[in-house]
């Protein structure tokens, strides 16, 4: 057939489509023979004086059929059309591999399993396993599970048992100054007659973290079904400082100090009790110490004690829940790690909390909570390691305390839009056996609320924070005002590269060792301590406002600045314990900056290096005025953190 010749059933198509509906199309006649080129004849090729017969008639309606243009047209077809597909073929060769029934495959609501996922690497053949390599598989780290023909004397069963072990090493060089007070019965030098001394301090502290644990079941999605913890922490420190009794109560001690430690920070058992749906809804119970925060930012209760956890989820991971309770341990006095050797306090916390995500908005966590602080150590005297009383607090009357006290929070983190949002609201309320000031029974009622604000603009994190925390307004009334925590360790407004937050200010000539905020905190509470003391509801309370930001100059590298401003919320309960008639609320300016470098982008090796400056406001001069006059004290952190 001629080339012309092969377009005509194209061109009859297109006719057809012209055509009256119901009426055969108008088909062209087939060009004469004459103006197709010549081809080469064969045996069944008309001769070249022969007419070249006409192609075949075509029907109008074989070319209506869906089939037709895709016949003629090897390879196209007409857009939203789909051919019919061939009969599956038959396999009847005797001995062979059946194909797998429909049956066989997962719809969309079934899942395949595998029976593991480790020795699909190991059949591939790219398993290098090194002991001291945690980033490719490794059995210490949890990636396969224990060989049990390598350690006999384990008392497992089954396949499914993983051991997980962490080391970190935490190096801090801390050089500082603050106001020190001199001696009450010697300074460190002669002549020294001012209320305060020298303010310059160094602080060198290692820890060692070790964590083991023994975890059966596979966890990629599902809880473990039983898992056994244990984390030790050993602290050495030394300390310097230019006066003596700061360290230790007798003055003939000398003025630095070198101390070592031993903790428990972790020792508990996890147990899975079940699963409430088939994407693992579940619920587990802790026993033994294990950390706990009670809320996003740690500003009520962050701490690792003894306790009992009842926790889970529900609504595919929607809610989350916590009812706790804990009997708080005794802490060493210079390293604040958990101190087994003692009796735990008189002193337990019962909290309950409920996560729900996406409310009120999409993307945004919600969190209700209420914790019941119960205090019972009226009739304590505990003494630090250092010598210094710590309960009862030597502020006021120096009667032991008791306390009953309700936290009522509501907790918000996550996205609104561009926006990231922190925010807590607490209100306190109950009542305290012995207040400071009267000797008589009052009532607590106290609040704080804190919010944080950030945006992300490419590389560059910008952020507003503020934080209102109330002050007692009268301390000879039967009512304390004054917000306190339980064990506050906050990650707020620049956290401990903040000066206010990172350092403890001696309340000297008001209160024998006594601190107007305790460290890593940021409320002024007036404790002994943070770690051994009782929580103060006689207190002038905290107002912060502060601006910050965070760049991420390259995935190694994040500087970040914090400028921040202090006040007292009410200075009342500062004038009386000072037998003054007026004392501003300007605490200053507290001015800082970081450098946080990450080699290879990981999370193993993390080095920092801030630099805080605390500008006085009128209020902390007047507290603290000194024949040196100081017009800014400084901080200087050099933190180095390595894990395994």
């Amino acid at each position: 057939m001629s080339a012309g010749a092969s377009l005509w059933p194209i061109v009859a198509s297109l006719a057809a489509q012209g055509a009256p509906a119901g009426e055969p199309p108008s088909v062209p006649p087939a060009p004469p023979a004459a103006e197709a080129p010549a081809v080469e004849a064969d045996a069944a090729a008309p001769q070249a004086d022969e007419p070249v017969p006409p192609p075949p008639p075509v029907e109008w309606k074989e070319m209506l059929d869906d089939d037709f243009v895709t016949r003629i047209l090897d390879g196209r077809r007409r857009p939203g059309y789909r051919p019919d597909l061939p009969e599956r073929p038959s396999q009847d060769n005797v001995g062979a591999l059946r194909p797998p029934p429909p049956q066989a495959f997962p719809g969309i609501e079934d899942q395949l399993p595998i029976p593991d996922r480790w020795r699909l690497i190991e059949t591939l053949g790219v398993v290098k396993e090194r002991w001291f390599d945690p980033y490719h598989q490794n059995t210490l780290k949890g990636d396969r599970p224990i060989d049990r023909a390598r350690v006999p004397w384990l008392p497992i069963r089954g396949d499914d048992w993983f051991f997980v072990a962490n080391l970190i090493s935490d190096t801090v060089v801390e050089p500082r100054t603050f106001p020190i007070p001199n001696g009450i019965q010697t300074s460190a030098r002669p002549g020294s007659l001012d209320v305060f001394g020298k303010n310059r301090s160094v602080v060198l502290s290692q820890t060692l973290i070790g964590g083991f644990a023994l975890i059966k079941g596979n966890t990629a999605f599902k809880p473990p079904d039983v898992e056994y913890r244990l984390t030790l922490a050993y602290n050495v420190n030394h300390v310097d400082v230019p006066e003596r009794r700061v360290l230790d109560v007798r003055p003939s001690r000398p003025s630095h100090r070198t101390d070592a430690f031993l903790g428990v920070q972790e020792a508990f058992v996890d147990k899975h009790l079940g699963n409430d749906s088939d994407r693992y809804d579940f619920h587990s119970i802790r026993v033994g110490i294990q950390p706990f925060q009670s809320d996003f930012r740690g500003f009520l209760f962050n701490d690792s004690q003894l306790g009992i956890r009842l926790f889970g989820n529900r609504d595919n991971n929607r809610f989350q829940y916590n009812l706790a309770a804990f009997w708080r341990l005794e802490k060493d006095t210079n390293s604040g790690l958990n101190d087994v050797t003692q009796t735990p306090r008189d002193d337990f916390v019962l909290t309950a909390n409920l996560y729900r995500q996406d409310f009120p908005f999409v993307g945004l966590t919600s969190q209700i909570s209420a914790t019941w602080n119960i205090n019972r150590e009226r009739g304590d005297i505990q003494i630090d390691h250092n010598g210094f009383p710590v309960r009862p607090a030597l502020l006021g009357d120096l009667r032991g305390r008791s306390y009953d006290v309700v936290y009522l929070g509501y907790g918000a983190d996550g996205r609104i839009g561009r926006l990231n949002l922190t925010a807590s609201l607490y209100a306190a309320l109950g009542q305290d056996r012995n207040s400071i000031f009267t000797s008589r029974p009052a009532r607590i009622r106290a609040g704080l609320a804190a919010a944080e604000l950030s945006y992300d603009k490419d590389w560059m994190r910008f952020r507003l924070s503020g934080l209102y925390a109330t002050g007692d307004g009268d301390p000879y009334d039967d009512v304390e005002g004054g917000f306190d925590a339980i064990f506050e360790n906050p990650v707020f407004a620049g956290a401990d590269t903040s000066y206010w937050i990172r350092q403890t200010i001696p309340f000297a000539g008001g209160g024998r060792a006594i601190a107007i905020n305790g460290r890593n905190g940021i409320l002024n509470s007036l404790r002994s301590s943070k770690e051994e003391g009782q929580s103060n509801f006689n207190n002038p309370g905290t107002i912060l406002v502060g601006a910050g930001g965070d760049f991420d100059l390259s995935p190694e590298m994040r500087v970040s600045t914090n400028f921040n401003h202090l006040w007292f919320q009410d200075t009342a309960t500062l004038q009386v314990l000072r037998s003054e008639g007026s004392i501003p609320t300007d605490i200053g300016w507290d001015l800082s900056v970081a450098g946080i470098w990450r080699p290879k982008a990981t999370q193993n090796i993390v080095g920092r290096l801030s630099a805080a400056v605390l500008l006085p406001g009128k209020g902390f001069r007047d507290l603290f005025e000194n024949k040196a006059r100081d017009d800014a004290y400084v901080s200087i952190l050099a933190n180095l953190v390595l894990s395994f």
